[in-house]
């Protein structure tokens, strides 16, 4: 059991965007090809690129359901439908959007610090992706915005990660260079291939080399979070609508097995990234973990078949080098027995719908799934916390 007064560190907490997020420090050229609030059938729409967005139902975020009302839709105990889970919306709280009042409602959580992850934005890169110099620049505002109003490493408890897109390479080294020297302790990107200005590129193609190098250089840590991804567009090919809406899923797009997650990792291990930069470190957050034993499966394959193409066990890299935020509702013996308990850290979601009430409830997961009191505190607090620590 995890010692009474147990503080924690959450690997996955969100805020609320401002309504000026995208808005406030965009350069005047982009303003009408970036991000742009519209009445559209008398209700506030999100225009990004000129078209209405519909990743979030609301992102205004002016009424929201409660922190966690979705934890047993998840795990499959729920009765009812999905949209009498959410119950009665409220008003959004303070907490959601003010840091000072975070660091309280953190306190009543048991949270000594948590790294924190857009809500919209991690849903805004594919919408502009046919606009790169756009995209690059309402990431740019994105970030200022951010640590105006967060900060990067806030009363060193909250950790706001930069979101750094790699459309532009060299737009992505000029954003790293800037976050890097506003303290930022990590950064958040979207998995799968990116879209460049010559097509479709591998995160691992050498065009990002110094990216990469900047990354290994500084020692910060590389968060990967679920959204929206180029995979989207696979759905397309299957009759599914390519433009991904939170809560509106049918089930061919829960069914359709590519992990844009896996692959991008694995791309990252192929091209030779983390062989290169030894210092990289990689979180999987909000992409649960049943990929990861499939993964290492194929690896072990890759290594028994091809093992002059890989440096080392590939596994191994992983074991070393990778990071993984499971849902709850996943197997966690199961990604023990993988990655080990050192690579698996406590991530809630609060205060999305779809993940965790109280944080430290996820010990009682731990502890089902035969976890070590040791191993609970490693989970719980150690290794999402070694993650905002750049190596020296």
């Amino acid at each position: 059991m995890l010692p009474q007064g147990f503080r924690a560190f959450d690997a996955d907490n969100h805020y609320y965007e401002a309504l000026d997020a995208f808005t406030r420090h965009i350069e005047p050229e982009f303003r009408k090809r970036c991000m742009q609030w519209a009445q559209v059938d008398g209700k506030t729409r999100l225009l990004v690129g000129g078209k209405v967005n519909k990743f979030i139902p609301d992102p205004t975020f002016s009424r929201l359901a409660k922190p966690g009302v979705l934890e047993k839709w998840f795990r499959g105990t729920a009765e009812g439908s999905l949209i009498e889970q959410f119950g009665e919306l409220e008003p959004t709280r303070p907490a959601y959007r003010e840091r000072d009042a975070r660091l309280a409602a953190m306190d009543e959580l048991g949270l000594d610090g948590a790294m924190f992850f857009p809500t919209l934005g991690v849903g805004m890169e594919q919408a502009l992706r046919h606009d790169i110099p756009a995209l690059c620049a309402a990431f740019r505002a994105f970030n200022r915005w951010l640590e105006e109003d967060w900060g990067f490493a806030y009363r060193d408890r909250i950790f706001a990660a930069p979101y750094i897109t790699l459309a532009d390479p060299d737009n992505a080294v000029a954003e790293l260079r800037w976050a890097l020297e506003h303290d930022a302790r990590m950064i958040v990107m979207q998995y799968g291939p990116i879209t460049t200005a010559r097509g479709w590129t591998s995160p691992g193609d050498p065009v990002f080399e110094p990216f990469w190098s900047l990354v290994n250089e500084a020692g910060i840590t590389v968060v990967y979070h679920g959204g929206n991804s180029a995979y989207a567009e696979l759905l397309s090919w299957w009759g599914e609508s390519h433009d991904l809406e939170a809560f509106r899923a049918t089930p061919m797009r829960g069914l359709i097995s590519p992990e844009p997650i896996a692959d991008t990792i694995a791309a990252l291990l192929s091209y030779g990234v983390l062989a290169r930069h030894p210092r990289i470190r990689l979180a999987a957050i909000e992409t649960g973990s049943d990929w990861v034993p499939v993964l290492f499966r194929r690896l072990k394959k890759s290594y028994a078949q091809q093992r002059h193409a890989w440096p080392q066990d590939p596994r191994e890299t992983l074991r070393e080098r990778l990071w993984v935020a499971p849902f709850h509702e996943n197997d966690l013996t199961e990604l023990r027995d993988v990655i080990g308990a050192d690579r698996i850290m406590l991530g809630s979601d609060w205060p999305h719908t779809e993940g965790i009430a109280e944080p430290l409830a996820f010990a009682k997961d731990l502890e089902a799934s035969g976890f070590t009191d040791e191993e609970q505190v490693k989970v719980m607090r150690t290794n999402a916390e070694s993650l905002v620590r750049r190596l020296p």
